[in-house]
């Protein structure tokens, strides 16, 4: 079905736990040419935008970071994927870079990133790129944000689409966090799929260890709830139905 911000894919998604979403932005060395971290995670399932990326099987995902003190940042990222459509894609991986910074409570961000889908056959035009300027406001008990992705030919075969998402997030007592999150995303011409626009949203909670070591920068463990308005007859599958996904990260 289709593919993964996130939930984490990118910063600028701002995308709280999906896959999404899924980066935990630590250093691991720092020079004079800017910070450098990675991080892997475990999770019960691989979910973009509402709908499972693999089939509703565990993914094992991990990236690579650079930033900058400038706002200039970069990346790849990759995760196993299963799409039921013969064993054409197996992997996706991510490569994206953008610039973002803060004024005051307010941050701003623009990144681009490359979905890749190594081995699929260039028939079906799974490989495209999207652009995502986002803001934020963090107002202390709670931050929100916003962001718009465009591409002009998405995923599929299928042509232009936007992805309009709104987040909050609020630190709780002992480490924990909760996070929301609700999506729309607009598609012109998804023939691959027939998938029609739809509406996303979930709920997260997760719980951050903090430093174990000089090495292991962060470790946290979470859970979220994801769904779709998406009619089962229509995405011929589970995919799109409701579900909760666990998760196990580490950053370096």
């Amino acid at each position: 079905m289709l593919k993964k911000n996130l939930g984490g894919v990118i910063a600028a998604l701002l995308v709280v736990g999906v896959p999404g979403q899924a980066f935990a932005e630590k250093k691991m060395m720092e020079t004079n040419i800017g910070d450098f971290s990675a991080n892997v995670s475990l999770y019960s399932d691989y979910i973009y935008r509402g709908i499972s990326q693999t089939f509703e099987e565990p993914s094992i995902q991990g990236g690579a970071d650079w930033s900058h003190d400038s706002g200039f940042y970069a990346g790849a990222w990759a995760s196993n994927v299963d799409f039921n459509d013969g064993d054409q894609a197996h992997i996706e991986i991510d490569v994206y870079a953008g610039y973002g910074g803060s004024i005051g409570n307010f941050g701003y961000d623009i990144g681009i990133l490359q979905y890749l889908y190594p081995g699929a056959s260039s028939s079906l035009s799974y490989d495209f790129w999207e652009v995502t300027p986002s803001i934020s406001y963090d107002f202390g008990v709670a931050s929100v944000g916003a962001s718009i992705s465009y591409t002009p030919d998405n995923f599929g075969g299928s042509d232009e689409a936007f992805f309009y998402q709104a987040t909050i997030e609020a630190p709780l007592p002992k480490g924990f966090t909760i996070s929301a999150n609700i999506g729309r995303w607009n598609i012109e011409d998804n023939a691959t799929f027939a998938l029609p626009d739809y509406t996303t949203w979930g709920v997260g909670l997760n719980y951050g260890l903090g430093s174990l070591n000089s090495k292991l920068e962060a470790f946290s463990i979470g859970v979220d709830y994801t769904d779709t308005n998406i009619d089962r007859s229509v995405c011929g599958s589970d995919n799109c139905d409701g579900r909760a996904v666990f998760n196990i990260s580490a950053s370096f």
